[in-house]
């Protein structure tokens, strides 16, 4: 798409990669309205969150979990110059499938936001984004201050959300996966993608959307 075209088709005012975003997700959702949380100071603005907001659906695939989605590693809003670009800002946008948490007490998992908004920080201050099959010590619990064997993350394609191309480029659904201390260790000790995607392909077998879920321990 040509800067001209894009001036034709979008005014100033539109959020053109949100609606990208929100256009994927009717594929799978329909027209179910999420919980949508933001943050109360965009980071354009001002503000200490990256992530300018997170959609959260309930989906009973597989099994009772709740998936989110993040708005803001993906440029967002209306900018001309940005038209017809390879990769959409970082190129990808956060995803993450929780399993209901005793802890949570039926509540939203929003220490989930947090975590998504502290890689964001990572990313913008150090200019590293991940792609599929990078992986990430958390150096303690996910969720913190929980009972939790869950001490790290990787990343791997959405498997209902995938990869879309957008005006402002290419934008690929990343989602976080929960590792157990034992799989963290095993990929230090063996710390590349392929390595990471033989565990992912082997969580799949009985894990198929990649489900996070809290208490587990192996």
């Amino acid at each position: 798409m040509t800067k001209e075209e894009y001036k034709k088709l979008f005014k100033e005012d539109d959020a053109v990669g949100w609606l990208s975003i929100d256009k994927q997700l009717e594929t799978i959702y329909g027209k179910t309205e999420p919980r949508h949380y933001a943050p109360p100071l965009h980071f354009a603005i001002g503000g200490e969150d990256p992530i300018d907001g997170t959609s959260i659906y309930d989906s009973e695939k597989q099994t009772s979990h709740r998936h989110l989605v993040s708005y803001g590693m993906s440029q967002l809003y209306y900018d001309a110059e940005q038209a017809g670009g390879e990769f959409s800002k970082w190129g990808f946008e956060f995803t993450f499938r929780i399993k209901p948490f005793s802890e949570d007490n039926g509540e939203d998992p929003l220490w989930a936001i947090q975590v998504m908004n502290n890689l964001a920080r990572y990313v913008y201050e150090s200019k590293r984004w991940f792609e599929p099959y990078h992986f990430i010590p958390a150096k303690g619990p996910i969720r913190l201050e929980t009972a939790t064997d869950i001490v790290g993350l990787a990343f791997v394609p959405d498997p209902e959300l995938g990869v879309i191309q957008t005006p402002h480029g290419e934008v690929s659904f990343l989602q976080m996966v929960g590792l157990t201390t034992k799989e963290v260790d095993r990929l230090l000790a063996k710390p590349h993608t392929s390595e990471v995607e033989k565990m992912i392909n082997d969580m799949r077998l009985h894990n198929p959307l990649l489900i996070t879920d809290l208490d587990r321990v192996d």
